[in-house]
C-alpha cells in the first residue's frame, strides 16, 4: 500500500526533532534528571564522558571525568576520599542546585557543596572536561560550581594551577594514592608564587622537582620547543595568579598528569594508535632531583660526576655534596663575579626582587650589600626585566641545554677567589 508523502515526511521530521532532542540535552542533568552506575553523561562533541568506574583491580565504584574515546584515562574524580562499595550509586541535581552523589541508602557520599541556592539548575559536561553547575538562565560562561575549581591529578587546557588572590584558594594537582586508588596520594603540583612564580612538585611539604621561575616566555626546565605545541600562561593580577595552558593545535589531545609515583608527566594522544604518548617525564634526570647537588654546587647529566662545586667552592666534607667558600667574602677587599652561563637559577629561598634595575644596576646594588651571594637580570615578561638577589647558600643549581630557557648566573667571590685578573670568568 503506498503511504501517504504528508504522514511520511511527519514521521521523518518526528525521527529528526527527537534525535536532535536527544543531542541538545545528552550534556545536561536537571533537577528530575538523575545518572545512576552505568549511565553516563556525554559532552556535546562527545570528547568527555561522565559517569562510574572502578580504577585498576579496584571493585570500589568512584564518580569521574574521562575521554570518551579512551575510557581508562580518568581526568577528575568526585569522591576521591569516599568510595561507593557498590554499583547503586545516583548522582542528581538538588533543588538546592547543588550536584549530590547518593549511596544505596541514599547518604550523601559527595557534593559540590555550593553556598546559596539556584532558580534554574541545570549541571553540564562541557567539551573541555569541564563539569559546570549553572543556573539554566543565566548568560554562558556564568558558572555557580565548576569541576575546574577543584583538580583531580590531571591539568587539562584551559585549567589552572595557582592562587585566587582575593579568597586565599589554591588550585592544585594532588596524585593518587596509587593505580587503583584514587584518593589523595604523597604528591602535590602547585604554583610558587615566592617571588617569581614557578612550578614545583613537592610531598610532605618538601620539593622534590621545579621548573625554575617563569621568565616571561617559559620555564627554565620545561622544553623551549614545546611552545610550538602549546601555549603555556602565566596570569599575574589584583586578583589572582596561575599558570594554565593551551594547545596550538585544536587537533592535539593532550593532559599534563601528576602520577602516584611523583612524576609530571606530558601526555599526548594519538588518534591513529589510540594510545598516550609521552613528551616528557619531570624530574627528567637525576639533576631534576630537587638538591640533588646540595648547596653551592651545580648539577650536569652530561658528567659521570653529576655534582661539581661551583669555581670558588670546596666540598666541606668528603662524603658531603654541600660545598663552601675557599675564601670568605671581604667588602673592603673587592669582591667580583663569576658567570653560570646556560642554567637553572638557584631556588628563590633568600633573595630579593627589584624590578627597576637594569644589569649593571643589578651588580652594583649585589656589590653594596656585603650579604649579596649573587645576582641575574631575568626577563618576566615582553620588554621588561627584573633583578634578583641571592643572599646565603645557593640551592638546586643545574645546568640546562639550549632547548630550555636557561639563565646567566653571577656569582660572588672574593677577589682571592676571582685570581684578581678576571672580573668575570666560567666557571666549567
Amino acid at each position: 500500500m503506498e503511504r501517504d508523502p504528508i504522514f511520511t515526511m511527519i514521521c521523518f521530521l518526528i525521527v529528526v526533532f527527537s534525535h536532535l532532542e536527544l543531542s541538545e540535552e545528552v550534556d545536561v542533568l536537571g533537577v528530575e534528571g538523575s545518572i545512576s552506575d552505568g549511565e553516563t553523561l556525554v559532552s556535546s562533541l562527545e570528547t568527555f564522558q561522565l559517569g562510574f568506574f572502578s580504577p585498576g583491580k579496584s571493585r570500589n565504584r568512584y564518580l569521574g571525568i574521562w575521554f570518551k574515546t579512551c575510557p581508562g584515562t580518568v581526568v577528575w574524580v568526585a569522591n576521591r576520599n569516599n568510595p561507593i562499595a557498590d554499583g547503586q550509586g545516583v548522582l542528581t541535581v538538588s533543588d538546592s542546585g547543588n550536584l549530590v552523589l547518593l549511596n544505596q541508602t541514599k547518604s550523601v557520599v559527595w557534593s559540590s557543596n555550593m553556598s546559596g541556592t539556584a532558580q534554574n539548575p541545570v549541571a553540564q559536561l562541557l567539551d573541555t572536561g569541564n563539569l559546570v553547575l549553572k543556573d539554566n538562565k543565566s548568560t554562558a560562561g556564568s558558572y555557580l560550581w565548576q569541576s575546574f575549581d577543584y583538580p583531580s591529578d590531571t591539568l587539562l587546557p584551559g585549567m589552572k594551577v595557582g592562587w585566587n588572590l582575593k579568597t586565599g584558594e589554591e588550585r592544585y594537582l594532588t596524585s593518587w594514592k596509587s593505580a587503583d586508588d584514587p584518593s589523595p596520594g604523597n604528591f602535590t603540583f602547585r604554583l610558587d608564587k615566592n617571588g617569581l612564580p614557578q612550578l614545583v612538585i613537592d610531598t610532605e611539604s618538601m620539593k622534590t622537582y621545579r621548573t625554575g621561575p617563569w621568565n616571561g616566555f617559559g620555564f627554565e626546565a620545561i622544553p623551549a620547543y614545546l611552545n610550538f605545541l602549546f601555549k603555556h600562561n602565566v596570569v599575574s593580577n589584583e586578583n589572582e595568579i596561575f599558570f594554565s595552558y593551551e594547545v596550538a593545535n585544536k587537533e592535539i589531545t593532550t593532559r599534563l598528569l601528576l602520577n602516584h609515583t611523583g612524576y609530571l608527566q606530558r601526555l599526548i594522544f594519538t588518534h591513529d594508535s589510540k594510545n598516550w604518548e609521552f613528551l616528557y617525564s619531570a624530574p627528567f634526570d637525576k639533576c631534576g632531583i630537587y638538591g640533588f647537588c646540595g648547596a653551592n654546587s651545580m648539577c650536569s647529566s652530561r658528567r659521570a660526576d653529576a655534582c661539581k662545586c661551583l669555581k670558588g667552592f670546596i666540598s666541606k666534607l668528603q662524603e658531603s655534596k654541600n660545598c663552601v667558600r675557599e675564601s670568605s667574602l671581604d667588602c673592603q677587599k673587592g669582591d667580583g663575579f663569576t658567570k653560570l652561563v646556560g642554567v637553572k637559577v638557584p631556588d628563590l629561598l633568600k633573595f630579593q626582587l627589584n624590578e627597576s634595575l637594569n644589569l649593571k644596576q643589578c651588580e652594583a646594588e649585589c656589590l653594596k650589600n656585603c650579604s649579596c651571594t649573587a645576582y641575574v637580570n631575568m626577563n618576566v615578561s615582553e620588554g621588561r626585566t627584573s633583578c634578583v638577589m641571592w643572599f646565603g647558600d645557593l640551592f638546586d643549581i643545574s645546568e640546562v641545554s639550549d632547548m630550555y630557557r636557561n639563565e646567566v648566573v653571577f656569582i660572588r667571590l672574593s677577589a682571592s677567589g676571582l685570581g684578581m685578573h678576571h672580573l668575570y670568568c666560567s666557571s666549567f
